[in-house]
């Protein structure tokens, strides 16, 4: 009821939000005579502010048509390298007529950079995809908005997660580099262990950042909501079904509009101190700052749609049963056994001021990768980032960027050959 009731209210809410960006570009644009009336400016203002405060943010584009390669501007274009129900694997391509920059990307390492499924789309780490593109070839993973799957489709478990994770490495081959942002160090970290487990190759390095492979260590609001929590209280208080004007219409989610008001709960202040300063920016004609304004609110306003049972699975085994590190987590029946991995190097990335993901989550995984050497082992704390701050704006592209394009760089000698079938654990 709860979903229907959100959806009557934009629907309501979309001509004012029309009405209201109308309206500003009345009293703004220099040939209306509205415009010369007192107090425009800040009439013009308000009804902008007003428009995005009531407005649908529809899912952003990456928007990365170009990089620069060894000084040089090569074209950028984004394909589609596999497509699944609930994920698009996007590869972006790199273009040069210049043949000293052909042989330069031809040796570029390739890496695949794991997107959370956790309320923003994809988009949300366009700062990391334009930084690793100077270097790197890159893939990344671009979950779909569940209400835009037909419930037909079927559910989409943590379990079909990792195995999605595992079917793109294959696809890519074994020259890959994984990069894991936030909520998917958990399920990577799963799927290389299988694939370790199983006997197959595994990603030449795996660099986690930000992400809750221990819950236990430092918690945060995120971790002690998830964990104070009952299962049944979840599944009660935050699943909804997909409204019928949907392609999804009757499938179980976790709505993304809940999503974004639990984001926007977690700092008030922040938020409505940073509208009130677009309100001020766009009176004082400050265009520069009022458009990162927007640019920013493009982005964290767009959320999409989570699978119940993805996002059920998550609480219980991330935040509740800590089946990881407890050694207790069974994916499709086979235990996951991160002490399988050898032949992947290993860096974790904590931001110092991270309040979603706590000191010592990330860098747990050191204790659970025993077999791989302490000499391909690394960790990086960046002094003053946020979790954002360790994949996006300026503390990522001088501070982590460097750290995680030296050591992708320094990996790529001793390849990921095929190992040995690691000894199965007998099921407990």
């Amino acid at each position: 009821m709860l979903y229907q009731l959100y959806e009557t209210q934009r629907a309501l809410l979309s001509p004012f939000a029309e009405f209201a960006a109308a309206s500003s570009k009345l009293y703004s644009h220099p040939l209306s005579p509205f415009a010369h009336t007192p107090m425009a400016d800040r009439v013009s203002a308000g009804l902008d502010l007003m428009h995005r405060l009531s407005k649908e943010y529809e899912k952003p584009e990456f928007n990365i048509t170009s990089v620069e390669v060894n000084g040089v501007d090569v074209a950028v274009q984004q394909q589609i390298a596999m497509q699944k129900p609930f994920c698009r694997l996007l590869r972006f391509k790199r273009f040069s007529d210049n043949p000293k920059v052909l042989d330069a990307m031809k040796k570029h390492p390739t890496v695949l950079v794991v997107a959370p499924l956790s309320g923003h789309h994809s988009t949300l780490l366009r700062d990391t995809v334009r930084a690793l593109l100077r270097d790197h070839k890159v893939f990344i993973t671009d979950w779909t908005d569940a209400r835009m799957v037909p419930a037909e489709v079927g559910p989409f478990h943590l379990d079909d997660y990792v195995a999605y994770v595992q079917d793109f490495i294959r696809h890519i081959g074994p020259e890959v580099n994984v990069i894991s942002v936030c909520q998917p160090t958990v399920p990577v970290l799963a799927a290389i262990s299988l694939l370790a487990s199983n006997g197959e190759f595994t990603p030449r390095t795996m660099t986690m950042m930000g992400g809750p492979i221990d819950a236990r260590k430092s918690p945060t609001a995120v971790n002690n909501l998830a964990m104070n929590k009952s299962h049944s209280w979840f599944e009660s208080n935050v699943i909804y079904r997909v409204p019928v004007n949907y392609p999804g219409s009757g499938r179980a989610v976790y709505p993304g509009f809940l999503q974004h008001t639990g984001f926007v709960a977690m700092n008030p202040d922040r938020h409505l101190s940073s509208h009130y300063d677009y309100f001020l920016d766009l009176v004082r004609g400050d265009d520069d700052s009022a458009e990162g304004h927007r640019e920013f609110y493009d982005e964290y306003n767009a959320v999409l749609d989570m699978p119940a049972e993805y996002y059920l699975d998550t609480i219980k085994t991330v935040f509740q049963d800590f089946a990881l590190v407890n050694g207790t987590w069974k994916v499709h029946g086979q235990p996951v056994r991160p002490q399988d991995i050898r032949t992947t190097a290993l860096l974790t990335v904590e931001g110092e001021l991270d309040d979603i993901s706590g000191a010592g989550q990330t860098r747990a995984a050191h204790e659970l990768c025993t077999g791989i050497p302490k000499s391909r082992q690394f960790h990086y704390d960046v002094i003053g980032a946020g979790h954002y701050g360790i994949f996006s704006g300026r503390r990522w592209r001088e501070k982590v960027y460097p750290e995680v394009r030296k050591f992708i760089a320094s990996h790529q000698g001793a390849a990921a050959a095929k190992p040995a079938p690691a000894k199965k654990a007998r099921a407990r």
